[in-house]
């Protein structure tokens, strides 16, 4: 879900349907990227292989450079791209069996590099000897493990809501609204003083999802905790769920203007130079791109986040938190042994600490030396509240309900479809067998 720190060049380009968009990424997804084909043979003997997402270059860099400390001997190649292209060139290298020792990998199911999918295929390493793996809080597992065993290390979780520039939040008078009335109230002024209300990069296929994210858990879980457990037994769908609500209130923001104009033709990187630059007051993100949004940004100080509101009651507001996109380590690992002892070492509560502050998480142990993101101060009390579920795609069957899900938001934005053809789309996917 998350995607490496580009500064956009050039502004949202024409119109573009989403039948044009997929047509482009497959294009793209079949040229192997230089900084990941270089690591596709089979290394240097000793060197251990890393492949990352480019949001994991910062705590990566500064945990190697202090395994070396202790290790010097330990050699290191890392690879560092955009989530889209490591999904597909990381997934060819384990299907080839030229794959690098460590590599990014997502929790749960729904995606091709997710840890279920690929632990299903015998792609990856049991890292359930480790230490750290003990502490892995029970409700958890379905992110860490599969039939028992633990596969992916991740810091923590990360939370979905609204980056949001104060400056332009300032200057048309407003402040971060609590229920779903206020956020629409605070759209129109903030519109009626040329202010973009809300980025949205959905040109870029993950950043499609992250707004029902936003509205899921308060139009589903609040009233129905089970619902992935009721999916998963046939006795509900999305059709028939709050996630036609939540989709509805998606498209009504689309309706009053409340988006950049074209959407579905704007980039990740340029929605993040839209809020930075104050263009935008907000975008719907997840917490762990927050290094991001700061680095675009001229003061970074300037940038908050807020829950973004689902409902009409503040007091009982719901959010997503996912666990953060993590590392495995491959089954056919060169140099299993050295790659093993490096998520060892990423497993110690310090260490752990280091990377979730990198990437604004909550790590998934806290001690007395954790320190939190403080834009995240607003999240805590309804992570600790229990008012808080998992990124939806992590809970899913297989890796065809997520594509279906970007497909759909962007059929959506585009015109082609309608709420109940979206839900349709992705009812349709999750019946498909893994």
């Amino acid at each position: 879900m998350t995607t490496g720190p580009h500064r956009p060049t050039a502004p949202a380009g024409p119109p573009v349907s989403r039948r044009g968009l997929l047509r482009a990424g497959g294009a793209a997804a079949l040229a192997l990227p230089p900084f990941l084909g270089a690591c596709s043979g089979s290394g240097r003997s000793g060197t251990v292989r890393v492949v990352g997402v480019a949001d994991q270059q910062k705590p990566l860099d500064t945990l190697i450079e202090r395994y070396r400390a202790d290790h010097p001997d330990a050699r290191f190649s890392t690879s560092f791209a955009p989530t889209d292209q490591v999904q597909t060139v990381v997934r060819t290298q384990l299907a080839g069996g030229n794959a690098p020792d460590a590599h990014v990998l997502f929790p749960g199911s729904g995606s091709a590099m997710s840890m279920v999918e690929l632990a299903r295929s015998g792609l990856l390493t049991d890292l359930s000897d480790q230490e750290w793996t003990r502490n892995i809080p029970k409700n958890f597992d379905a992110a860490y493990r599969h039939d028992g065993k633990t596969y992916l290390y991740s810091a923590g979780s990360s939370v979905i809501g609204a980056v949001y520039n104060k400056k332009a939040f300032a200057r048309a008078g407003v402040e971060p609204p609590r229920t779903w009335s206020e956020l629409l109230d605070v759209c129109a002024e903030l519109k009626a003083e040329g202010i973009v209300p809300i980025a949205l990069g959905a040109q870029t296929p993950w950043v499609t999802q992250l707004i029902s994210y936003a509205l899921v858990p308060n139009a589903v879980y609040a009233e129905n905790p089970g619902f992935d457990a009721d999916m998963a037994a046939g006795r509900a769908t999305f059709a028939a769920s709050g996630w036609a609500d939540a989709l509805g209130r998606y498209q009504e923001l689309q309706r009053r203007g409340f988006f950049n104009a074209n959407p579905n033709g704007t980039t990740f990187e340029q929605q993040t130079a839209l809020v930075a630059g104050g263009r935008a007051a907000m975008a719907v993100q997840v917490s762990a791109v927050l290094a991001t949004f700061r680095e675009a940004a001229a003061h970074p100080a300037d940038l908050g986040m807020f829950p973004f509101p689902g409902g009409d009651d503040p007091a009982d507001q719901w959010i997503p938190a996912g666990i953060v996109v993590g590392l495995g380590v491959a089954a056919h690992a060169e140099n299993p042994a050295r790659a093993k002892e490096f998520i060892a070492f990423l497993g110690r509560q310090e260490n752990i600490n280091r990377w979730a502050t990198d990437v604004s998480a909550i790590p998934f142990t806290r001690d007395a030396t954790t320190r939190i993101d403080p834009v995240l101060t607003d999240f805590l009390p309804l992570v600790d509240a229990r008012r808080a579920v998992p990124f939806m795609d992590q809970s899913w069957p297989n890796a065809e309900v997520q594509p279906a899900h970007f497909a759909a938001v962007q059929d959506l934005l585009a015109g082609e479809t309608d709420v109940k053809g979206a839900l349709r789309q992705m009812d349709t996917a999750y019946r498909k067998q893994p």
